[in-house]
């Protein structure tokens, strides 16, 4: 093979390559070729291109930091997902024309869709990035993941799609090298700032505890814990084995008080509404269960607006909880699997950080860069979740380019894996591939994954509409959707009244035959059936597409008559509310004979149904109430419908004569600790 038809960025690629490498381009393409020999079918360009960059990137791997900070790392990575992308000069001269077209439709004005789109995006990408970039050339989302698949630093490739929509929302799904760079760049920042910080006091972490994230120091903002109604500001600590909370001393912060996310218990987290002597205000807390507490741990995070540093902890501590379920689950006992694992979750936090510093104004949602908050709520996320535990059996921990070696490269931590070089050797390792070998079938079950992801974000995205509207707007809205039902109504009540003879009598006699053939569930099928042929209608003359609800509300409604809306259905839901629980209480007044006599005639009335239902067939007993339903509203002025209205009135005061249980609401009592029994103590008791 030569290289005379490759694009001008992949023979650059090349030739740096070789000069990193000591070894001439003619002899890489020889090594390639032979590399090759019986499988021309998928001999190309790009196959040359993977190789080249393989071997030089387990040579850069070694020393990531220093790489890093040069700009060496960014600058060839990035030139590699470049040629990756468009390796041949055909591909080039596509690319070119597709900028030029590009180019052109950004001269044309902008619609107000878009423009509204460009003022919701971060400053960096709106107004500093256009500066920078200059129409220069920029990666796309294959190349992405293919160097995330190779390289877990810049990316993972089992959620390498989602972290490179949300890095590229506000660029047309484009990465540009500056954005590129800076990402890089804050990466190696957060990786320096998580070393500096200090270890939780009386604790003695494990070689392979690495800390994820900091919060209530005095560079930080505060984070408060409450028992009861009492509040303790302090420190908390996340790792990958635990969560660590200090309570605030007069001089230093007190012993730690140890969650342990790494157990196989019944534990969760989830979000909690705090605030002032333990009144639940403001929804800024998260509260942590488990079998070994008593009552929950909560924590609360301070914040003027919005909950984003709360959603932020609940993010990562489920993560942890996540990642430790899933080696439990997956029976992950060989120590460099599992710390590879943990090496590949403790990137994707630090990706997470680094996005939020490049995203300030605009934070990213925490799940697009963490693996298994990602793919739990998913549907299928466990099929992706199974092929990471396959994969996991078939890479090598000692690869320089995996997950584990490049924390230690960092000089994240190096204890705990000292002994990964010990299962590839340095020849070994030079040939080996740091892809997975069922990297295929991972890439179709994260792509099916994402696809529903779509569906589903898309589906939220029409319900979100309607969940800002008030109650007055939802009231409208509710009887739109109901009104099928109101036309229908009188229907049903011409029927019953005898207004349309001819239906009548087709309407019993159809039912009677039902009932007497036992043929209901054959009735019922062909309801179905019915309701089946409809859908099927609908679907291809595509309905749902042209069909919009309109709703006509007031044009005169002023604020105060909103108000008053929103409080005439605020007392519709407590009158219902109330309606519901005074049933429940006759019904359990009846139960526990409270009122003997209407107990009585509850046995009575059970006892002769009892007997009826054993003696009358089913299907007779159905006959004579259809029957006597139109019998009732054959003649409205006939003596016997008096008589009904009136043993209807003895029904509604038999049931209103029924006295209910009492009940008392009663506060629950708040256990305060004493002076003793600060969280220091809780601590102290926990350690020992």
């Amino acid at each position: 093979m030569t290289t005379n038809h490759l694009s001008s960025i992949a023979n650059d690629v090349l030739q740096r390559c070789a000069l990193r490498l000591e070894t001439p381009v003619n002899e890489l393409v020889k090594e390639f070729e032979g590399g090759w020999k019986g499988e021309k079918a998928e001999y190309s360009p790009r196959k040359l291109v993977e190789h080249v960059s393989s071997k030089v990137l387990y040579e850069i791997c070694k020393d990531v930091e220093q790489t890093i900070r040069d700009g060496t790392f960014s600058k060839l990575t990035f030139d590699m997902m470049l040629a990756w992308e468009t390796p041949t000069t055909a591909d080039e001269e596509s690319r070119t024309e597709c900028m030029a077209k590009e180019r052109q439709e950004r001269r044309q004005p902008v619609n107000e869709k878009s423009s509204k789109k460009q003022d919701e995006v971060p400053l960096f990408y709106s107004d500093i990035m256009p500066l920078l970039v200059n129409n220069k050339p920029n990666a796309g989302e294959h190349a992405f993941v293919w160097l995330g698949s190779l390289v877990p630093l810049v990316a993972d490739h089992i959620n390498g799609k989602f972290t490179f929509e949300t890095l590229t929302a506000s660029t047309d799904n484009r990465l540009h090298f500056p954005a590129y760079d800076k990402f890089l760049q804050e990466i190696d920042k957060c990786v320096k700032h998580l070393q500096k910080q200090a270890t939780p006091r009386n604790v003695d972490m494990a070689d392979d505890e690495f800390i994820l994230h900091v919060e209530g120091t005095a560079s930080s903002q505060r984070v408060i814990r409450h028992i009861g109604k009492q509040s303790w500001p302090g420190r908390l600590t996340l790792t990958n084995y635990a969560l660590y909370f200090e309570a605030s001393g007069a001089v230093s912060y007190e012993n730690a008080f140890k969650l342990d996310l790494s157990k196989d218990i019944e534990q969760s987290i989830k979000p909690a509404a705090t605030g002032p002597f333990g009144a639940p205000l403001f929804d800024k807390a998260v509260v942590y269960e488990s079998a070994e507490l008593e009552e929950g741990f909560t924590i609360e995070f301070p914040e003027l607006t919005s909950s984003t540093r709360r959603d932020h902890w609940l993010a990562l501590v489920k993560e942890i909880l996540l990642l430790h379920k899933f080696l439990a689950k997956f029976k992950v006992e060989s120590p460099l699997q599992e710390w590879e694992i943990h090496a590949r979750t403790i990137l994707g936090i630090i990706r997470l950080h680094a996005a939020r510093e490049m995203l300030r104004i605009s934070p990213p949602h925490p799940k697009s860069f963490l693996i298994f908050a990602l793919f739990d709520e998913l549907p299928t996320g466990s099929n992706v979740l199974e092929e990471l535990a396959e994969s996991l059996k078939t890479m090598k921990s000692g690869h320089p380019c995996s997950g584990s070696s490049i924390l230690r490269n960092l000089n994240v931590s190096a204890g705990c894996i000292a002994c990964a070089e010990s299962e590839v050797g340095i020849e070994q390792s030079e040939n080996a591939s740091n892809q997975p070998a069922n990297l295929s079938s991972l890439e179709t079950a994260v792509e099916q994954v994402r696809e529903e992801a779509k569906e589903i974000n898309t589906a939220k995205a029409t319900t979100d509409e309607l969940k800002e509207d008030g109650i007055g707007d939802s009231a409208l809205i509710l009887m739109e959707l109901v009104k099928p039902l109101q036309s229908a109504l009188p229907w049903f009540q011409e029927v019953i009244k005898w207004e349309r003879p001819t239906t009548t009598i087709v309407v019993i006699g159809i039912s009677l035959l039902v009932v007497y053939k036992e043929w209901v569930g054959l009735a019922i099928a062909a309801f179905l059936m019915c309701m089946a042929t409809k859908l099927i209608w609908a679907r291809q003359k595509k309905v749902g597409k042209r069909t919009k609800f309109v709703v006509c509300s007031s044009p005169d409604q002023t604020t105060v008559d909103s108000i008053v809306a929103a409080q005439h259905g605020i007392n519709t839901i407590y009158n219902i509310l109330q309606l519901i629980n005074v049933s429940l209480l006759k019904i359990w007044s009846i139960w526990l004979a409270n009122a003997p006599k209407h107990t009585d005639a509850v046995i009575t009335a059970m006892i002769l149904s009892a007997v009826v239902l054993a003696v009358v067939p089913l299907k007779y007993m159905i006959m004579g109430v259809v029957l006597s339903t139109f019998a009732m509203t054959l003649k409205p002025g006939d003596p016997r419908d008096k008589k009904n209205k009136m043993g209807n009135r003895r029904l509604e005061g038999w049931w209103d004569s029924i006295p209910i249980i009492p009940v008392e609401v009663v506060q629950k009592p708040q256990d305060e600790k004493p002076e003793d029994q600060k969280p220091k103590d809780d601590s102290a008791q926990k350690n020992e």
